[in-house]
């Protein structure tokens, strides 16, 4: 059985991992939004094509804009502390259960 918890643990390792790095991508792009950066550089690019479809959604279900600012970038990172926390700790607490 402690082989299911080993592998319990390393899901809830690589789902934090992917959670974090995504919460950074949406952070780099609230930055790049403020600087106005150039279109065609790579890692711009990369950013936007990996975050864009996301907060594009949220935009069209929730009208998250007051006043000219943004709040979508905002709401994704809300929930990825949730899923974070909420997720990620069951998983790691299922995981105890079967070591």
């Amino acid at each position: 059985m402690f082989i299911i918890g080993h592998f319990i643990k390393a899901i809830a390792v690589v789902l934090e991992m992917v959670l974090n790095i995504y919460m950074l991508l949406i952070i780099a792009n609230a930055i790049l939004s403020w600087v106005n950066p150039d279109i065609y550089n790579p890692v711009v690019r990369f950013v936007h094509n990996v975050t864009d479809p996301l907060l594009a959604h949220i935009r069209r279900t929730i009208p998250v804009v007051f006043s000219g600012i943004d709040f979508s970038p905002i709401i994704v990172l809300v929930g990825i502390a949730f899923l974070n926390n909420f997720l990620v700790g069951s998983l790691y607490s299922l995981a105890a259960t079967f070591m």
